[in-house]
């Protein structure tokens, strides 16, 4: 496993994050949770994210029991804030003060650390100032409940605006988390070029799109079954959009490329983000061991120019480049 430094920061990350959205505390039972966190642990995987709104604040509570026993010095942990928790009251949401305040109790209880490493945005929240959010940040920070801030799905402007802040603050922000992959490649236009002058990484979701980049779901075929894709409550409508036939005929054509450089189509998904300098790392998620100790696998590839041609090649104009579909990334009220 390979590391990565974090933005302008010392902090190295593991360039494959081992992430549970959409399966601890839902698809898993803990138990096979537990082995997937201690197959990520063995495959050399430090980093570890998480968000309180996962599993309605579960998800954090098994990433922490599973890590239980490991030495916290030698782990990277990430959680989030923003979406709802508990009740979902009126201030069980966004980032305003109170509620960023409350939140990071309550994460470093259920994750059973006295700190994250990274503490993240986990949507622009359009109905705080954002001068509240980041001073609510910098306490954070300040009183050592988390080391560095990041963000999620933030636009080039928003991040710009947020980065003044937070050096004005003496905190740094040194990490966005945005979707990314060979089909989604929308932060490529304005969200990286800024993103490197700032001296702030990507940390992406999502680089296998929702399993479509595996190759599984074949065009013209039946979906699969027990896969994301007919699953209502794991995902099914965010796959959707993946699941059309000139996507697939495109994924496809990714087969003999991902068998050239002895890759299964998993990892080339992975190892093809990593290309992307401004990467630090990838968050893959897993609902077995396997599937951890077989993308790890993705770190330290370096992809020649031809395959990353002829990968662009394949996927042709069904890739997303729109730039403008980051700032919808978040929504308008909370």
């Amino acid at each position: 496993m390979e590391h990565r430094y974090l933005g302008n920061s010392g902090l190295k990350v593991s360039e494959i994050t081992y992430g549970n959205w959409l399966t601890h505390g839902s698809q898993v039972e803990n138990d096979v949770a537990t082995q997937c966190v201690h197959a990520a642990l063995d495959a050399g995987i430090t980093t570890f994210d998480t968000a309180d709104t996962y599993a309605n604040t579960i998800a954090e509570k098994v990433l922490g029991d599973a890590l239980k026993g490991q030495r916290r010095q030698s782990l990277e942990i990430f959680t989030k804030v923003y979406f709802p928790t508990g009740p979902k009251g009126p201030n069980d949401t966004g980032l305003s003060r109170k509620h960023i305040r409350e939140s990071i109790d309550a994460s470093l209880v259920r994750l059973g650390t006295e700190y994250v490493d990274l503490y993240q945005a986990h949507r622009y929240d359009y109905e705080t100032p954002l001068e509240e959010t980041m001073q609510a940040f910098a306490q954070v920070v300040h009183q050592g409940k988390a080391l560095y801030i990041g963000v999620s799905e933030w636009s080039a402007e928003q991040l710009r605006a947020g980065h003044k802040l937070a050096t004005e603050l003496g905190i740094q922000l040194i990490s966005n988390q945005p979707q990314y992959s060979a089909l989604w490649r929308v932060i490529e236009a304005e969200v990286v070029p800024t993103s490197v002058e700032l001296g702030i990484s990507q940390i992406v979701w999502s680089p296998v799109a929702q399993g479509v980049l595996t190759g599984k779901y074949k065009p013209g075929a039946e979906l699969p079954a027990g896969t994301r894709a007919t699953d209502a409550a794991g995902g099914a409508d965010m796959i959707g959009s993946w699941l059309r036939d000139e996507v697939l005929e495109g994924v496809q054509k990714l087969e003999p490329i991902a068998a050239e450089n002895g890759l299964t189509m998993a990892q080339l998904a992975v190892a093809w983000v990593l290309q992307n300098e401004n990467v630090a790392s990838a968050i893959i998620g897993a609902s077995r061991p396997e599937q951890v100790t077989d993308n790890v696998k993705a770190s330290g590839v370096k992809l020649s120019p031809e395959t990353l041609a002829a990968i662009d090649a394949a996927i042709g104009d069904v890739a997303e480049k729109d730039a403008s579909l980051t700032v919808g990334r978040s929504p308008k009220s909370r």
